[in-house]
């Protein structure tokens, strides 16, 4: 029942500490040991126990010492004090002074075992009210909004994903809202009362990340000062939500995938196994099957964790969400933040549907905020909008011809301009990634975006980087 359970033993006589050990290690807990009251508490201070026997009579500093300090530096984990020389009054002011319970030697195996159970029962019960209480936030259950084809099927495969145990990889570009939709899976699964743990393998540098991820023990590396648990066994019972998956080393890849399959790993630094439950969902704005093509990113960890694949659309996509999606986040705004309401008028409804959005949903979010805090209270139109809003407008009617114009090499150029310039904004700038959309060669394309002034700064190279 606490396969992972974590237990600190207390005492001066090595005989007490070795039967407790044994009857501990029986149940699979991981065990720790002191032989003083001071070294005790500095390890108590420092680790991380589920439990902690710890007798009282010592020399130096005693066990009732010991219990006091740990409260007083406001440590809430479960005592059971321990005894040779029991009696009513010593029980009565362990227990007032904060202990679990008191029981006394020479120790019952069965009396030892259900007493540390009922204490552990009570530890798990104070982590899940920390989680539960580190979960309260303004919005607690995550919105996936829109009535697109593509929103629509995404919340018919969260609705088959989630109560099941099956793991999932989720795909799109950056902001489309790939969390939102592993919150989701999360809120509607069986595991919902434990928090998710969420890790972005991005943020995390590489010489840190299996630290991160598994945990260390004290003294595993410089700075690491005690022990510390890892992502997963911190997910263990609930939900690990590895996001940019793709982005971890091909080392970090090859753990990862071992602990997937075992479900067990070890802290770094330390020898002791460590068994969790976890469901994984993983998630990436990369192609994975060309990453794997190009050995990046390991084939069996792909297949491992595509069990069931989920694809949320980007905004281009579903433009017809977006006038909703910015009704909902002015609401948002009114509400969380008492701003007078925005509008937006038709015309510049329809200009907002015509563009990119290379940001996705982060970018409209942000884009609703910016005109919340420019024009409270006030209807907007398309004079209003900021420039590059404005000119997918411009560009769309660039790409029509005028009745006028009968030159067909202006009336190519013209259209070829507005595509580029459609189709850059699209890449958000990067210029490999728009020969690969397009289909040019990166040198011509470069020569055509220069031909047109088209974000080509001095300096830039064919392959679009800069020169540093």
């Amino acid at each position: 029942m606490f396969s992972n359970a974590s237990i600190l033993i207390i005492d001066d006589e090595k005989d007490i500490r070795l039967s407790l050990r044994g009857i501990f290690e029986d149940e699979g807990w991981q065990v720790a040991e002191a032989g003083s009251g001071t070294e005790g508490l500095g390890m108590a201070l420092d680790g991380d126990f589920d439990l902690i026997f710890l007798d009282i009579w010592m020399p130096g500093m005693d066990g009732m010492g010991v219990l006091c300090a740990l409260r007083e530096k406001g440590v809430d984990t479960p005592v059971i004090m321990i005894s040779g020389h029991g009696n009513i009054e010593t029980a009565v002011t362990a227990l007032k002074n904060g202990a679990f319970d008191f029981i006394e030697k020479p120790l019952s195996l069965e009396n030892t075992l259900v007493t540390a159970e009922k204490a552990l029962e009570l530890s798990s019960l104070k982590r899940e009210n920390r989680e539960l209480r580190s979960r309260i936030r303004p919005e607690t259950t995550p919105t996936i909004t829109g009535a697109s084809p593509g929103i629509t099927r995404l919340r018919e495969l969260i609705a088959q994903v989630a109560p099941t145990e099956a793991w999932v990889l989720i795909t799109g570009e950056n902001g489309t809202g790939k969390e939102v939709a592993a919150r989701a899976i999360h809120m509607a699964s069986k595991r919902t009362q434990r928090e998710m743990i969420c890790v972005n393998c991005a943020a995390i540098p590489e010489e840190l990340i299996e630290s991160e991820l598994f945990g260390h023990e004290k003294g595993a590396f410089t700075g690491a000062d005690k022990a510390k648990k890892g992502k997963f066994e911190l997910a263990d019972k609930s939900t690990l939500f590895l996001d940019e998956i793709a982005d971890m080393s091909l080392k970090t890849q090859a753990k990862i995938l071992r602990i997937l399959q075992e479900q067990k790993f070890e802290r770094v630094g330390g020898t002791k196994s460590f068994r969790v439950d976890v469901r994984v969902i993983a998630a990436t704005n990369k192609d994975l099957v060309r990453e794997m093509e190009e050995g990046r990113f390991r084939q069996d960890l792909y297949y491992r964790l595509n069990v069931f694949p989920v694809t949320v659309p980007s905004l281009r996509d579903r433009a017809e969400d977006i006038p909703g999606m910015i009704e909902y986040f002015s609401q948002r705004m009114v509400e969380e933040h008492s701003l007078r309401p925005v509008r937006f008028d038709r015309e510049a409804l329809d200009v907002l549907k015509r563009y990119a959005w290379p940001g996705n949903v982060r970018e409209l979010k942000n884009f609703v905020e910016r005109l919340f805090i420019l024009y409270q209270g006030q209807e907007v139109g398309v004079s209003m909008l900021p420039p590059e809003y404005r000119a997918s407008a411009a560009l769309d009617s660039l790409a029509m011809v005028p009745e006028g114009l009968t030159d067909f090499k202006e009336a190519r150029a013209r259209f070829e301009e507005a595509f580029l310039r459609r189709q850059f904004a699209r890449a958000n700038g990067n210029i490999a990634r728009l020969a690969e959309i397009i289909g040019l060669e990166r040198t011509y394309l470069y020569r055509k975006l220069k031909t047109y002034g088209i974000g080509v700064e001095e300096g830039r190279q064919p392959d679009g980087d800069a020169r540093s």
